[in-house]
């Protein structure tokens, strides 16, 4: 019979489960709100248990389930399958969801944080395919990295590797990851929101934001509307874009002299604005990272595109599902 796998991607508004084949096909997908009225143990409970085993119940006749695997931003311990404390899950403090989950679906349970997941799903299945040294920055609503080194995810002591948002690069900056000028403040969707503000107000004198020819607050201007104003020839957004790409190419020349990849793939935002980011990034990480470096390393867009968390989640359970050994089962 075919090997089937359960994939759950949790987020701070919704929640995604799956059953997958090991091509990462989806047989089936089922999405719900992520409800914090409810405690996080209930919820998964209540909630998600049914709907892995309501799956397992509907497939189990044409393959059989070999693991579950979750993606779920971080802090989390992923060697004991805990969540600890994401920012986008309020409540979700210490909780055992692999033990919960694999003594309710009596499968084995594998939790990644969403960066690593997705830094998986590009190199097994996406735009990673081939490398053995790899980073995937998720560059959207926060910037951090999952790491391929020697063809294993490298999630570190604690799993707290990748954490490259936090990079400080600049003494001032927008703030991100809770410091100012941080990669994370000038490369990602709340970073360009806070970058466009800092530079309107030296520029305009005000807290008003001009875009073309519009006055917007800082709550109103988005990484989405600043990219679509560039392209339309608006100045003062075509320098913000410049900016966090300037940094982009900074940032990426540190990871690139300290870690010496082969590839780098890089998530939402550049996959929308690569036709912008592209040039500036390029010239400054040629400039900042050692020629020998950098002659190596290619930047790619992510591939898998609006399917990239169905697909995470799922290659957590494929490539650890199925293997008796914990050292083996565990990639870093």
């Amino acid at each position: 019979m075919e090997k089937y796998y359960i994939g759950m991607d949790i987020g701070g508004t919704k929640c995604a489960v799956l059953a997958g084949t090991k091509d990462v096909q989806v047989l089936e997908r089922i999405e719900i709100p992520t409800d914090h009225t409810m405690l996080p143990e209930d919820y998964i409970m209540e909630r998600l248990v049914p709907l892995c085993c309501s799956l397992i119940e509907k497939y189990k006749e044409r393959g059989t389930f070999q693991a579950v695997g979750i993606s779920c931003g971080g802090p989390l311990d992923d060697r004991r399958g805990i969540i600890m404390s994401p920012p986008n899950l309020p409540g979700w403090d210490e909780i055992h969801i692999a033990k919960m989950l694999e003594e309710a679906v009596g499968l084995p349970v594998y939790l990644q944080n969403d960066a690593n997941a997705c830094a998986i799903a590009e190199w097994k299945f996406g735009a990673g395919i081939g490398s053995r040294n790899m980073i995937f920055m998720t560059f959207g609503t926060g910037m951090g990295a999952g790491l391929i080194l020697d063809g294993r995810l490298y999630s570190g002591t604690n799993g707290m590797a990748g954490e490259a948002g936090h990079i400080r690069l600049a003494e001032q900056g927008p703030e991100g990851y809770g410091k100012a000028g941080s990669f994370e403040g000038f490369c990602s969707g709340g970073g360009i929101k806070n970058l466009c503000r800092l530079m309107a107000k030296e520029r305009f004198q005000g807290e008003g934001i001009c875009i073309l020819g519009k006055e917007y607050s800082p709550e109103e201007v988005t990484a989405k509307l600043v990219f679509h104003a560039a392209r339309e020839g608006d100045t003062f957004s075509v320098e913000v874009v410049q900016e966090c790409a300037r940094y982009l190419g900074r940032g990426l020349a540190v990871l690139v002299d300290i870690l010496n990849p082969e590839k780098i793939v890089l998530g939402s935002i550049f996959v929308r604005g690569e036709d912008l980011l592209r040039e500036t990034m390029e010239a400054c990480l040629r400039t900042e990272v050692l020629p020998a470096s950098g002659s190596v390393c290619e930047v790619v867009p992510a591939s898998l595109g609006e399917a990239i968390g169905d697909v995470a989640a799922l290659s957590v359970a494929i490539v650890n599902g199925g293997r008796k050994d914990e050292q083996e089962t565990k990639l870093y």
